[in-house]
């Protein structure tokens, strides 16, 4: 057992260790073109949801955008009903991290190296395109970790029988997504380890589809944390994340055995078949949602509005 935990915490750590390094690359490269986006390209719903992908997909995390978009509608530059199209934007966004964790031929050493060399380099461009190699190379490195745990994990009963228990049981699998999520604050890191668990086969597919499901209520936590304090439209933009986020998972958690069925048609890995299911689930989330755009903000006004 201590082994194990303190194995876990010390992958955790080089995972976060690894997307904290990249978003500092990406943050040199293109952060005041992301504020520019936000604020600028979201006159409607459309534009809102291609905004929310962009800057997700380039800044590598979904958390950061609601914590930015909260900010912005905080201070009047954004308003709530711009910022639900980033919202749904962003979901879709994030699930980039997890189709970028499939890649098997990057040669992470080499890029913790390369990335390491091209930090020391005093140039700007330079030193973000190394921090992002490295934070690749380091995610990676992670993620190798975590499948080395699978030794560790067959040998202790209790955390066998659990897993045994998700199999049998796999809608328990979107409580443990949530939990795990808003406890290490990353539905990225969250996917990260269960792809490992996928591929190592500790954890079948359909409670893995249920994990990365429950990942997307998880990392709602973090919008949470950004609306302490906040103006009133901006606590309706976390609310609005929340709820769009549980009524999505609670849309689809009666079809997991459809979700599974069509992961294995789209690919033959375990991971590209996580990462792919993921895409779709967001994707169709969204579409479902857009015909109700109207209805859905009338419905969090009405629900969380406060004098």
């Amino acid at each position: 057992m201590t082994d194990l935990l303190s194995l876990t915490a010390v992958f955790i750590m080089l995972f976060f260790l690894g997307m904290s390094i990249l978003k500092v690359g990406l943050y040199q490269l293109s952060f005041e073109k992301m504020q520019f986006l936000l604020t600028k390209f979201t006159q409607n719903i459309y534009l809102g949801i291609i905004t929310g992908i962009v800057t997700t997909a380039i800044l590598q995390s979904s958390s950061l955008i609601m914590v930015l978009t909260i900010g912005f509608v905080s201070i009047g530059f954004l308003t709530f009903k711009q910022s639900i199209g980033i919202m749904f934007g962003a979901n879709i966004g994030t699930t980039m991290t997890g189709e970028l964790l499939t890649f098997t031929f990057i040669p992470e050493i080499s890029f913790v190296i390369v990335g390491a060399i091209m930090l020391l380099i005093n140039n700007r461009i330079i030193f973000g395109v190394g921090a992002i190699v490295f934070g690749l190379g380091t995610i990676f490195v992670s993620l190798e970790g975590f499948e080395s745990l699978s030794y560790y994990i067959t040998q202790m009963p209790a955390l066998s029988q659990t897993i045994s228990f998700t199999s049998s049981e796999p809608k328990i699998g979107v409580l443990v997504g949530a939990v795990v999520s808003a406890i290490i604050q990353s539905s990225s890191a969250t996917i990260g380890i269960t792809m490992s668990f996928l591929n190592e086969e500790i954890l079948q597919l359909t409670p893995s589809i249920a994990i990365v499901l429950g990942a997307n209520i998880g990392t709602c936590f973090t919008s949470v944390l950004a609306m302490i304090g906040s103006k009133r439209e901006a606590k309706l933009v976390g609310m609005a994340h929340i709820w769009f986020n549980i009524i999505g998972v609670l849309l689809f958690l009666p079809f997991l055995s459809w979700l599974t069925d069509i992961a294995e048609i789209l690919a033959v890995d375990p991971k590209q078949q996580l990462a792919h299911i993921s895409v779709l689930f967001n994707i169709l989330t969204v579409l479902i949602f857009l015909p109700f755009i109207q209805l859905f903000e009338a419905f969090i006004r009405l629900l969380h509005s406060t004098k």
